[in-house]
């Protein structure tokens, strides 16, 4: 089925992420932090917030946010345009 190049063991290993690769992932998140990280600030690096939901979930909420600022951007100028006729 994979056509035996080791293609499809490639794709399947790619969705698991051992626990190594994780805690590489974690230092080098620590580097960073170290990079930028103010006194004021803890020494740790802050873990990654986990969005549990889909990107089509998180992409539509940031567009309903943007679709709901220009609304109100328009009802504004109206309301400005009908004070100043009045």
């Amino acid at each position: 089925m994979d056509g035996g190049d080791g293609t499809a063991d490639l794709v399947i290993n790619k969705r698991f992420v051992s626990e190594s690769e994780l805690d590489e992932r974690r230092k080098r998140r620590q580097e960073e932090w170290e990079k930028v990280r103010k006194p004021e600030d803890p020494e740790e690096c802050p873990e990654e917030v986990y969005d549990p939901r889909s990107l089509y979930e998180r992409l539509q909420e940031q567009k309903d946010k943007k679709q709901q600022e220009f609304e109100e951007q328009f009802k504004f100028s109206k309301h400005q345009q009908v004070i100043v006729l009045s």
